[in-house]
């Protein structure tokens, strides 16, 4: 006889919903073995949409100015230790020109809310990178602009967007950002993004401060109304230069939880096994495509910044040239099970129909 567990792994596996109840049972559950048979029908799902492939996303952390004072941040404004940089454009063309000799066909500029980066500036840089690159997808991670601006980024040749969504839920959305920030304001950036036509990336932080089990059913529940394109999951970290230095990280399991739920739920989505993981677990990444996870994405920033960008603390390859980055990251794929393919990797929201006829 199944467990409860298990028949509701199973009901997600085929319908890819449950209810608010069911959803709480399997986030919360303590029966052995759940998340290795949520891995497991995770991972045939994502090979049906997807194979063994695992997309490679070239990330270049290009400012760590930050105008916000998110309370779990470690390059938050307010952090006066953090040591800051911008890179020019002529650096970020290089990034991407090493990045693209070593198979990258994504490039994910990602940065604080830096107000040197004027939409001007941005919309330079995007164009410069599609000039260089025709073939590659631009993706930028910015944070909260207006719809104008998001419009102007699209037009200049930005494909996608990503931007965490951090917590659905308004209260706890309060307990992590200062008065000035809202929860309405951020759902209000991805939806115009999606208007505006860009693949869209949102997720959420597993064991955040304050976070309930409550709050993971108010995440996926947004995602379904969003139906983002991809969805970024991490655990929470700690950093001691930050408000929230006393509070415990989340843990390995429950985001792996969280990873394969997400699968379940969103077969086409492309789920980024994250450095986050890699960093509370020497294997982390590899347990992350294994959970159901496809994307992965080694750092193109050069070596002299990337302690700087410390989001969280303890963060791996910062000392790593982009070449030992790929190489390594496409060995530890190798071993998981799934190899990296030089592909632009754009979602995969439906099967044809002999691939159909399989499932």
């Amino acid at each position: 006889m199944l467990s409860t567990a298990a028949n509701l792994i199973n009901k997600l596996a085929c319908e890819h919903n449950l209810s608010d109840a069911e959803l709480l049972t399997l986030i919360t559950s303590t029966e052995p073995d759940i998340n290795n048979l949520l891995a497991c029908k995770a991972d045939k799902l994502r090979r049906k949409y997807y194979g063994d492939k695992v997309y490679i996303r070239g990330l270049i952390e290009f400012t760590n100015y930050c105008k916000n004072n998110c309370y779990y941040c470690g390059i938050r404004a307010g952090n006066s230790l953090a040591e800051r940089y911008r890179l020019t454009q002529e650096e970020i063309l290089a990034c991407c020109a090493e990045g693209y000799r070593l198979g990258f066909r994504t490039f994910v500029l990602q940065g604080g809310e830096d107000a040197y980066y004027t939409d001007d500036k941005i919309c330079a840089i995007v164009s410069a990178i599609r000039k260089q690159h025709p073939d590659c997808a631009i993706t930028l991670s910015i944070g909260e602009k207006s719809s104008a601006s998001y419009q102007a980024y699209f037009d200049a040749g930005a494909n996608r967007y990503l931007l965490r969504h951090e917590t659905a839920d308004v209260e706890h959305y309060a307990k992590l950002h200062p008065d000035c920030m809202s929860l309405e304001n951020r759902k209000r950036c991805l939806f115009d993004l999606k208007e505006i036509g860009y693949q869209v990336g949102s997720g959420f932080m597993v064991g955040s401060p304050y976070q309930t089990p409550q709050n993971l059913v108010s995440d996926l529940r947004f995602l379904q109304k969003l139906q983002p394109d991809m969805i970024g999951i991490g655990p929470y970290i700690t950093h001691e230069h930050t408000p929230f230095k006393d509070m415990a990280s989340g843990t390995l399991e429950q985001t792996l939880r969280l990873l394969s739920i997400l699968r379940l739920l969103f077969p086409y989505a492309l789920l980024p096994s994250t450095t986050a993981l890699g960093t509370i677990h020497p294997n982390g990444r590899e347990l992350g495509l294994q959970a159901g996870g496809n994307v992965v994405m080694p750092n193109l920033s050069p070596v002299s910044v990337r302690k700087k960008y410390e989001l969280y603390a303890n963060k791996i390859c910062t000392g790593e040239e982009a070449a030992q980055c790929r190489g390594c990251l496409e060995a530890r794929v190798k071993i998981a099970g799934y190899n990296i393919v030089t592909d632009r990797g754009d979602v995969r929201r439906t099967l044809d129909k002999s691939e159909g006829e399989k499932l």
